[in-house]
């Protein structure tokens, strides 16, 4: 008897996929930790161009890591994933609102 996996129809990155994502990142993490430590920027353009490559590395990580495309069978996967992100970001932004309505309203008082 012979333990075998059978596949579902997923589609996994090739060595070279995964090199590329690999460097790409490891790119985009020293050029974060460079923009620090150069204290070329200002404060705020610092924390902007952080952001930046962040998202960037998100996008990175989402398509050579869990190869996440535009491809019918990643299509409910995309789904899923953008629902999370909106989730998140009402519930970041609704909290984000009641604390400063609440701080408001405790000093006019």
């Amino acid at each position: 008897m012979a333990d075998h996996v059978s596949s579902s129809g997923e589609s996994h990155g090739s060595v070279g996929s995964y090199l590329t994502g690999f460097v790409l990142a490891v790119i985009l993490t020293v050029a974060a930790f460079g923009i620090v430590m150069s204290h070329a920027m200002s404060p705020s353009g610092t924390v902007g161009a952080i952001a930046l490559l962040a998202v960037i590395q998100i996008v990175v990580h989402l398509v050579y890591f869990l190869h996440m495309n535009g491809s019918s069978a990643q299509r409910w996967n995309v789904m899923a994933f953008v629902f999370t992100v909106l989730s998140v970001i009402v519930l970041v932004a609704g909290t984000i609102f009641i604390m400063h309505d609440t701080s408001i309203n405790m000093m006019s008082r």
